[in-house]
Order: C-alpha cells, then sequence, then structure tokens
C-alpha cells in the first residue's frame, strides 16, 4: 500500500489516491482536501531522519488520513444533528465541467476523484447510515483493497474485529444496492426531464414507482422541504409546485456522481442538483442538493 521511499514526488504521487478515500469516507470535497492537507503537513513536519525510516510513505499518509477521517466523521455526526433538514453528500459534475474558480488551481479534485459506483449518491448515502468505524473498514477494504491488518492500524482495534466491521457494512450495503444497478438510467431520467418542463404529473407518477422517496438538502440556506416527501404521487405533485414558482427553471440533463441526474439552473445558475436511483424502469428515490454551499463545483464560469 502505497510507494517505498521518501521522495517528494513520490509523496505527491500519493494525493489523488488519498483524495478519492477520503471523498469517499467523507462525502464532501471540502472536507476531504483538508484531511488530505492536515496528512501531508503532519508528513512535512516530521524530521528528515523520521521520513527515511518509513518504508512507505504511502501507507503512512493513507493511516494517517484515515485516522483523520474518523475524527471528522465522529465530529460530523453532532454537527449533522444540528443541520438544518436532511444532509445529503457534494454531488459531483463531469470532471469537464468541474468550475475551475476559486483557487482549486492544481490539485482540483476534478482530475483526482475517480467517478465510479462508489461515489453514486445511492452508494454514498447507505454509507452515511453506517457508523465512522464500519464506514472506514468497508471503504478501505471492499473499495481501496486494503489488507485489515493496515485498517486496524486506522481504527486502533485487531484485524479480526475490523473484518466484522467490514462484515456489518457489507450487510447494509447488500439490501440497498439491490436497486443500484439498472439499464435505461439515462432514458427514465430524460422521461422525467420532460414530463417535469411540461408538468405533466400523471406522466410524473408513471415514472416515480408508488413507493419512491424524495429527499432535498438545502442546509437552511435555501428554502426546501425539510423531510423527505414520499410516496410517488406526492413526490410528482411537488415538483409540479416547484416548476410553477419558479418560471425560467432551465432543466439539463447531467452526469452526477458518474450517472444520469438533472441540473436546474436559473438565469445560468445552478439552484439545484438531481440524483436518481432506478429499478425497474421507475424512479425509487430522488436526492435533491441545494445547499449553494454544495454546489460550487457547479458554478459556470463567467
Amino acid at each position: 500500500m502505497g510507494t517505498v521511499g521518501s521522495g517528494t514526488d513520490a509523496v505527491a504521487a500519493e494525493r489523488g489516491r488519498l483524495i478519492n478515500v477520503a471523498y469517499r469516507l467523507l462525502g464532501s470535497v471540502t472536507e476531504a482536501e483538508d484531511a488530505v492537507q492536515d496528512a501531508y503537513a503532519r508528513w512535512f513536519g516530521l524530521s528528515r531522519s523520521r521520513q527515511e525510516e518509513i518504508l512507505s510513505p504511502g501507507a503512512w499518509l493513507t493511516t494517517v488520513t484515515g485516522r483523520i477521517c474518523l475524527d471528522v466523521l465522529g465530529s460530523a455526526r453532532a454537527r449533522r444533528e444540528r443541520y438544518v433538514g436532511a444532509w445529503l453528500p457534494e454531488p459531483l459534475p463531469d470532471r469537464t465541467e468541474w468550475n475551475r474558480e476559486g483557487g482549486i488551481g492544481p490539485a482540483d479534485p476534478a482530475d483526482r476523484i475517480v467517478l465510479d459506483e462508489s461515489v453514486s449518491m445511492a452508494f454514498l448515502v447507505v454509507l452515511e447510515s453506517m457508523t465512522p468505524a464500519e464506514r472506514v473498514a468497508f471503504v478501505l477494504h471492499d473499495v481501496f483493497r486494503y489488507p485489515f491488518a493496515e485498517i486496524a492500524d486506522v481504527l486502533g482495534r485487531t484485524p479480526a474485529a475490523c473484518k466484522q466491521l467490514a462484515a456489518s457494512a457489507r450487510r447494509r450495503l447488500t439490501v440497498a444496492r439491490a436497486e443500484v444497478t439498472a439499464s435505461g438510467r439515462a432514458d427514465v431520467v430524460r422521461r422525467v426531464k420532460e414530463a417535469w418542463e411540461t408538468k405533466d404529473i400523471s406522466a410524473l407518477v408513471g415514472l416515480l414507482d408508488p413507493a419512491a422517496v424524495m429527499t432535498a438538502d438545502g442546509g437552511g440556506m435555501v428554502g426546501t422541504v425539510l423531510r423527505p416527501v414520499e410516496g410517488g404521487t406526492r413526490i410528482a405533485q411537488y415538483m409540479v409546485a416547484i416548476a410553477d414558482k419558479a418560471p425560467g427553471l432551465e432543466l439539463l440533463e447531467r452526469s452526477v456522481n458518474g450517472v444520469p441526474g438533472l441540473v436546474a439552473q436559473r438565469a445560468g445558475v445552478v439552484m439545484t442538483v438531481a440524483s436518481f436511483d432506478v429499478s425497474d424502469g421507475r424512479v425509487t428515490r430522488i436526492w435533491a442538493v441545494r445547499n449553494p454551499e454544495k454546489l460550487r463545483p457547479w458554478a459556470r464560469d463567467g
């Protein structure tokens, strides 16, 4: 795990992998960047002789990043209890559309975060339901294939205990993942867009699973429902009500965390990024992120 030797280039080359780990652990680009930056600060705070004693800087950086993320996850639980409404992970645009303003610069996460199933909104939301220790054990082992002996160093537990944590996390995910892989997702999302634009409630109801759930995240900064909207008919009515209240809203088909989604913008400003889970040709879950602090990567340049 990692590169042998303590050369500056070898250490810098670990950044991309560390950001991928941290984003999956935290569900926040900003927090992931901060965690990795903290890990690097600790590395460069070591004496030269101590750095040279470390055979694998990559393993050392991963362990430190994992511990930092574990601490962040612990404090995040308390913060999210105070969060206004539902908390959702930050949605990621396709790397070609990532806004590079705001000083993101050469370390732009768009060039580093691999958009695969493990960053889909459905996957990240299930990760949020895990305990911090379960999440760390599962992500490091099942997603990044780290051995439990090394994960034990991150969690301060035995390898056997870490294996049990990953197994517990896996059971949670098995139930949820049954609905994640669905063919024709792009076609369903496109038809949702068309029905939403024409305010066709009956068409929307037909595209939504009767037991569908829509969760919105406004963070108390913009108006949105504070509790999940349950049931296809209620969701369709709510979507049409939004369209009625927001004249000039433009819907765009965009990749969201690597899968088809919708972006709503007004006068060129992104207002909402919506992710969908699709099963048997119908939408089962909608996650709508409206908190502007989570939409910074989606802002269009001047």
